[in-house]
């Protein structure tokens, strides 16, 4: 009894010694697709993960990955070894990160990983053994069509800073300001990030400055920063504005496309700063009350020398100039404020004084007035009409 307790608590590590026989499911290698839920479009990240796992001893190895063709990748930092229980047994387990692009819609496969191992035997020699993932395909849908001019730019997240070297809108005279768009994307290598935008301005000097683009690994993707950088001065000696810039991406985790717009900022120099406005050199003499006098009394003599000889008429001056004719402001005053009485009154004056005959005028406004059948009467019509009658 005592022998057969012994040969079962060795029997487990009998299960996995180190011989020259290996057991499939002592070394498995695969390839898993990551967080893919939806099909992914051509330049697409599209994250995998390889994953080694090892219940034999492994003196050496090394990973080969396959060529990859229609695919652009990256590796997403070095591979990490640990160790796991699985079924109660503690196993080695490799893995290995890596970001896809798709270069072309359409299916592409991911091709076997080999990873060569150098195991031991029974006699404790070393010898080669390889292990080999089984492919793995994925279908790639095109990219959506853009506007002209439209760079396709999917991503999984984006965030922009706008950043100045000093306050822009209270620069010494003279003096510029340096402005840096920082953009951060993940998910994304440098080269997909678009090209760094035109900045303009209606009355600035603005001089564009190389941009600079940085990767760093995560394990959520690469991410990119690029930085985007100009000087500006305005050239009007006060201020000036620089016009926004836009560009738009694709949201890959929301499955949308967005619009990133860094907004316009005025660039001007501190008012305390800068010199006062020169005075005119000649400024321009405003006429003074004696040439104003002069001005009147050349207007009276030359009225006095065109009647000169001629009687003057005053009912006919103040036809030609209602506005200096009283009864004529009375009447239109009356009409405006609606008292049909002063309206009838002025406009009785009027006939009276001109000696015009406009009685069938007055005679209709009676009827209508204070007839049997009365209504309303335009006032301002009938002043109008009356005044028209005159003349």
């Amino acid at each position: 009894m005592r022998h057969l307790l012994v040969l079962l608590m060795f029997w487990p590590l009998a299960l996995h010694a180190q011989t020259r026989e290996v057991d499939p499911e002592d070394l498995q290698l695969t390839v898993k697709v990551l967080e893919q839920a939806e099909t992914p479009y051509a330049r697409e990240m599209v994250m995998i993960l390889i994953r080694g796992v090892y219940q034999r001893h492994i003196t050496r190895e090394k990973l080969e990955q396959p060529d990859l063709p229609g695919f652009n990748w990256t590796q997403l930092g070095p591979d990490t070894w640990r160790e796991e229980r699985i079924r109660g047994q503690k196993v080695k387990v490799l893995e290995r990160r890596m970001a896809l692009y798709p270069e072309r819609a359409g299916t592409l496969t991911i091709g076997a990983f080999t990873h060569n191992l150098t195991l031991t035997d029974e006699n404790d020699n070393w010898f080669e053994h390889a292990i080999t993932s089984e492919p793995v395909t994925i279908e790639v849908a095109p990219a959506p069509a853009l506007p002209d001019g439209g760079w396709w730019f999917p991503a999984r997240r984006v965030q922009v800073a706008d950043n100045w070297s000093n306050a822009p809108d209270q620069l010494t005279a003279g003096e510029g300001v340096l402005r840096i768009v920082r953009v951060e994307a993940v998910g994304v290598t440098p080269e997909m990030v678009p090209p760094m935008p035109e900045l303009t301005s209606p009355s600035a000097m603005i001089f564009p400055h190389p941009e600079k683009r940085l990767i760093e690994l995560s394990p959520e993707g690469p991410v990119t920063y690029t930085f985007w950088r100009w000087t500006i001065r305005p050239t009007n000696d006060r201020s000036t504005i620089v016009e926004p810039i836009s560009f738009s991406y694709f949201d890959t985790v929301n499955r949308e496309m967005r619009e990133v717009v860094i907004s316009a900022q005025r660039v001007a120099y501190d008012e305390a700063a800068l010199p006062p406005p020169p005075p005119p050199e000649n400024p321009a003499p405003l006429p003074g009350w004696p040439m104003v006098l002069a001005a009147l009394v050349a207007l009276g003599a030359g009225l006095a020398w065109i009647l000169k000889g001629q009687r003057a008429d005053r009912a006919a001056l103040l036809r030609r100039l209602p506005l200096l004719d009283p009864q004529v402001r009375a009447l239109r005053r009356a009409a405006r404020a609606g008292d049909a009485a002063a309206t009838r009154s002025a406009a009785r004056a009027i006939l009276r004084r001109d000696g015009v005959t406009g009685s069938h005028l007055l005679d209709g406004f009676d009827r209508a007035h204070f007839g049997r059948q009365a209504r309303a009467v335009d006032l301002r019509a009938f002043a109008s009409a009356l005044l028209r009658a005159r003349t």
